[in-house]
């Protein structure tokens, strides 16, 4: 395939999964501790016509070379875990990570999840669920007849129970961190796992070990800036076009040789 050809529809394909990027940010504005990727590229590998300081006479180098490069791939989308701004729901059970750290949650299979969407509930049981019914780690179960509940910012829960006067402390949240965030391994349901990349899970409470601090009856907000994903939409549009271009002009040149020959 001409060299020009094959550059230019590796950069389709680019733009393409760039904007698939782009769309799965615009479409999560609005998810509860959603974080923004963005796509990571690298060139490929290049065609070496003539070697950069290769011989030119018995006593010269060639200062550069020729090399005619194959296009462009996609080679990760990097999600960034900046802070999303807190927004208040006033619902006791609601919890927003200020900082670092990830909730802990029970997967069916028996595996933990990290996510930082702190919008929970209760179960029959009474154990803290998120709202897929994965249960909270470590397990806090909220007492039948609470009357209200309190989370502090250090993660401990205590409720009041009808008929005591003094609240019952049920349980510590913790939350768990990671040396690579972005080495972990989105799952959908707002959930993450631990993968080689990420390392192993740290876990200590609330505003220890560089851990976050919690805010009760908030949540944390998704993380995407509508103006600048709109910014990346037109110029992966832009760019898209152009590499259009570049196979609509590569094919009428070859037109214009084969009329020629």
């Amino acid at each position: 395939m001409n060299s020009a050809l094959w550059a230019a529809k590796t950069g389709l394909d680019a733009q393409e999964s760039k904007m698939a990027v782009v769309a799965n940010n615009l479409a999560n504005v609005n998810t509860t501790g959603f974080k923004q990727s963005r796509g990571v590229f690298q060139d490929l590998y290049y065609q070496n016509v003539r070697q950069v300081g290769g011989s030119t006479s018995q006593d010269t180098l060639a200062p550069t070379g020729l090399n005619l490069g194959t296009g462009v791939q996609m080679v990760a989308t990097e999600k960034l875990y900046t802070q999303g701004s807190v927004n208040q729901t006033g619902n006791s059970l609601d919890v927003a990570i200020n900082g670092r750290g990830f909730f802990q949650v029970l997967t069916p299979e028996g595996t933990l999840a990290y996510t930082r969407d702190g919008s929970f509930q209760t179960n029959a049981q009474g154990q803290v669920v998120t709202a897929s019914g994965y249960v909270l780690q470590p397990a806090i179960t909220i007492p039948q007849g609470a009357q209200s509940i309190t989370i502090g910012n250090d993660g401990t829960v205590s409720v009041l129970v009808a008929g005591q006067t003094a609240p019952t402390t049920v349980g510590t949240l913790q939350l768990a961190d990671f040396v690579n965030e972005a080495g972990l391994q989105p799952l959908g349901q707002n959930l993450l796992t631990a993968s080689a990349s990420s390392g192993t899970a740290q876990t200590a409470n609330p505003g220890l070990s560089g851990m976050g601090t919690l805010q009760q009856g908030a949540t944390e907000s998704s993380n995407v800036d509508v103006v600048s994903e709109m910014v990346s939409m037109i110029e992966t549009q832009r760019a898209y076009e152009m590499d259009s271009k570049a196979i609509q002009t590569t094919d009428q040149m070859l037109q214009n040789l084969s009329t020629a020959l």
